[in-house]
């Protein structure tokens, strides 16, 4: 972009910047505008100020926006698609196809408020680093209260990812509850936990990795305090033992 559309707005007006940088990366503005509509959708899921039989719909739609977000991202990050065994496993390396899959999972399933989470945080944060952008296109000053806002969001964003990653962690046994309780379905919980395996060994993104590391330092920490039954803490060491030997190898 020139100079004149970063530092300060153009002829036609004080937009006119925005509408310029808008114009000249609009695949960038298409997942702007479909994370925003996934942020509208989760808001209005998790807060049914519509009635719960609407908010089961904002629930799909917020789901049907991020696969199209994570499409649109995964098709930016590998521009040329092949149908090989090659291709695949490239594209499972990146964030993007981790959350193709995982809205594929859950868009379908009985709506459960903690899968939304992740949608909404993560489009809320890539979002609010794209507004900052298409503000400072604008002007360097403009709308000052937005852009604290903004700054806000980004000074807890290591918070909100591990706030993700443990949902991302919690959902697994929740996808369980849930086969049992009448309200998933059988392959549910055998493909959320390739997703998990997948987030486990992602080179992007490592807090669902060091969620797990953490855990398990506060459950050790825990069961081996005098206080703990031998049963409990037998129980725990063979549960964190089975979870290790599912934990993928990462490179």
């Amino acid at each position: 972009m020139a100079d004149s559309t970063q530092n300060g707005p153009m002829p036609g007006g004080a937009g006119g910047g925005a509408v310029q940088f808008l114009m000249a990366n609009k695949l960038d503005t298409a997942m702007w505008i479909s994370r925003l509509f996934t942020v509208y959708c989760s808001a209005l899921f998790v807060l049914p100020l519509l009635g719960l039989h609407e908010a089961a719909s904002f629930y799909q739609r917020a789901l049907l926006a991020n696969a199209l977000t994570s499409a649109l991202r995964l098709h930016q990050r590998l521009p040329h698609f092949q149908l090989s065994r090659a291709f695949l496993a490239q594209a499972l390396l990146e964030d993007s196809c981790h959350y193709l899959l995982y809205s594929l999972i859950f868009v379908n399933s009985y709506p459960v408020t903690m899968s939304i989470f992740p949608v909404l945080l993560f489009s809320l944060l890539h979002a609010a680093t794209y507004t900052k952008k298409v503000l400072d296109a604008r002007s360097s000053n403009s709308l000052p209260f937005l852009r604290n806002l903004l700054e806000k969001l980004n000074a807890n964003q290591q918070n909100i990812l591990k706030f993700i990653a443990c949902n991302e962690i919690f959902l697994m046994p929740a996808t369980v509850f849930m086969l049992f309780s009448g309200q998933g379905s059988l392959l549910q919980p055998f493909i959320y936990y390739r997703f998990l395996t997948l987030r486990y060994s992602s080179r992007r993104n490592p807090y669902c990795r060091t969620l797990f590391t953490e855990l398990r330092i506060v459950v050790e920490h825990l069961i081996m305090k005098p206080s703990c039954p031998v049963f409990i803490r037998r129980l725990c060491f063979s549960g964190i033992s089975f979870i290790s030997r599912l934990a993928p190898t990462v490179a």
